[in-house]
C-alpha cells in the first residue's frame, strides 16, 4: 500500500515569485511548525538545470520555478523523504497548470518520488497541509499583505535615496522583524496582529529615516501583467533597476489584487449557481469580511505614505475599467485586471504603463492586441508589452525609448492641465 506523505518531518521550499512574498509565507508556515525556507535564487545554473528536463514549449516562470527547485537537490543535505515543495496550481488554459504534474513527474523520473511537491486547495479543507491549516490561511494573508507593503515602500523610497543602497539595506531588516512577527508559534490571531502591527510601524518609521532628493522629479511607471514574471527579479532581467537607472519610479500591481478578484468570482460562481443565499455565500462572505479587516489595519499605518498611491477599494473597480475592451464576462484572470489597472494608472497620474510577461504569454498577447486602442482613448498614454524568456538580450534601449516616450506625455498633459503629480 503507498504510504501517504505528509509534511511533519519535511523543510519546505518556498517559489519565490518575490523575494520578499517567499521569506513572508516562509514564515507563515513556521508559524504551524513546518520548517519553511524560500527557494534558492536563480541564477544561469539553475536555468541550466532546468533546461535539461524541459522541451523548450514551457513558459519561463515554470523554468525558474523547477530550476530553483532542482538547485535544492545539490545541497549536502538534501534527502527526498525530507524535502517538499509549495507549487500551487490551477486549472484553465493558462501553463500554469501544467507545472506541477511535470515536477512530479520529473522528481519521479529521477528516482526521487519520495520528494513531496505541495499544491494546497480550499476544496478537500488544506488537508495535505495538516494540523494548523486553518491558521495558516490566515497568517498567509497576512504575510501576502505585508510582503505587499513592503514592496511598495521600498520602490516609493529607492529612486530618491541620497545615499545609494540604504534603502535596500531598511527594506532587508524591516523583512526580517516583520517575519519573526509572522512566524511566531501558538498564539492567538489577535496577538499575531499586534505584533505584527509593531514591525510594520518599525518599519515604516525606518524608511522615512532615509534622506531624499526630490529635486529633479521621477516618471511613475505603473507595472502590470503576468503575476510571477512581474514579481521576479530575475525572471524580468531586472527590470524595476533599469526603470530607475533612466529616471523612473515604479507603481507596482500587488499580489492582494489577484486574491480579491478570485474572492469576487467565487462570489459570481455562486451566484450563477443559484447560491447567492447559501451557507457557501455566507462562509465567502465573513473570510472577506475577515481579509478585509486585517489588510486595513496593516495599511492603517501607511495611509500618508501610500496617499499618492491609491489602490482600488475593490476589483470590481479595475475590472469596470476594463470592460469596454476585455469585459470580465468573456475573459478571465490576469489580462483583465492588467488593462483595467493599466487604466487606474493612468487616471491616478503614472506617466506609462509596462506590461511584463514571459515569451507567448496568452495574458500579454491578448492585451498587446487591445492596448493600441486603450492608449489611443486615454490621449496616447505609452503603454507598452515586454516579453521576457530567461535569455539574455539587450532590451535596454527599448526601456530608454519608453521612458522617453512617458517624459513626452508627461509634458503635454502639463501643458493642457498645467498640473503635474510632482
Amino acid at each position: 500500500m503507498k504510504r501517504t506523505k505528509t509534511l511533519q518531518g519535511r523543510r519546505l521550499y518556498i517559489p519565490q515569485m518575490s523575494y520578499e512574498g517567499a521569506l513572508c509565507m516562509a514564515a507563515a508556515f513556521r508559524s504551524i511548525g513546518i520548517e519553511a525556507y524560500p527557494s534558492p535564487d536563480s541564477d544561469a545554473h539553475s536555468d541550466d538545470l532546468a533546461r535539461k528536463y524541459l522541451s523548450g514549449d514551457e513558459c519561463l516562470p515554470e523554468a525558474i520555478t523547477l530550476g530553483s527547485f532542482l538547485k535544492v537537490t545539490e545541497m549536502p543535505d538534501y534527502d527526498p523523504a525530507r524535502t517538499a515543495f509549495l507549487l500551487p496550481t490551477s486549472n484553465g488554459p493558462c501553463r500554469f497548470g501544467h507545472y506541477l504534474p511535470l515536477a512530479r513527474k520529473i522528481f519521479a523520473d529521477r528516482g526521487e518520488d519520495e520528494v513531496l511537491i505541495l499544491s494546497p486547495t480550499s476544496s478537500n479543507g488544506y488537508q495535505d497541509i495538516g494540523k494548523g491549516a486553518r491558521e495558516l490561511v490566515r497568517t498567509g494573508w497576512r504575510a501576502v499583505i505585508v510582503s505587499d507593503i513592503m514592496r511598495k515602500m521600498l520602490l516609493k523610497t529607492r529612486p530618491y535615496e541620497k545615499e545609494k543602497g540604504l534603502s535596500d539595506r531598511i527594506f532587508q531588516a524591516s523583512l526580517n522583524r516583520v517575519c519573526e512577527a509572522l512566524a511566531l508559534p501558538a498564539i492567538s490571531h489577535k496577538k499575531r496582529m499586534g505584533e505584527i502591527l509593531r514591525a510594520l510601524t518599525a518599519a515604516r518609521d525606518a524608511f522615512r529615516t532615509v534622506e531624499m532628493d526630490r529635486r529633479k522629479p521621477k516618471l511613475l511607471i505603473g507595472i502590470v501583467g503576468e503575476i510571477f514574471c512581474r514579481l521576479n527579479d530575475y525572471s524580468n532581467s531586472y527590470l524595476i533597476r533599469l526603470i530607475e537607472k533612466y529616471g523612473g519610479e515604479a507603481w507596482m500591481s500587488d499580489v492582494s489584487e489577484w486574491v480579491w478578484y478570485t474572492n469576487d468570482e467565487e462570489e459570481k460562481r455562486l451566484i450563477r449557481q443559484g447560491k447567492r443565499f447559501s451557507g457557501s455565500m455566507m462562509i465567502a462572505k465573513i473570510r472577506q469580511k475577515v481579509m478585509h479587516a486585517d489588510e486595513a489595519a496593516m495599511l492603517a499605518l501607511f495611509r500618508e505614505d501610500f496617499f499618492d498611491y491609491p489602490e482600488p477599494k475593490h476589483i470590481t473597480q479595475v475590472l469596470d475599467l476594463s470592460r469596454p475592451y476585455l469585459p470580465r464576462e468573456g475573459a478571465h484572470g490576469e489580462m483583465v485586471i492588467s488593462v483595467g489597472k493599466a487604466i487606474w494608472y493612468q487616471r491616478k497620474g503614472a506617466d506609462g504603463v509596462i506590461d511584463i510577461s514571459p515569451f507567448t504569454c496568452m495574458n500579454g498577447i491578448v492585451c498587446e492586441s487591445v492596448y493600441p486602442r486603450v492608449s489611443e482613448d486615454l490621449g496616447q498614454f505609452p503603454l507598452r508589452v515586454l516579453y521576457f524568456d530567461g535569455l539574455q538580450s539587450n532590451f535596454e534601449s527599448d526601456v530608454e525609448i519608453f521612458m522617453e516616450l512617458a517624459r513626452n506625455y508627461r509634458q503635454q498633459r502639463t501643458d493642457k492641465t498645467g498640473l503635474t503629480r510632482s
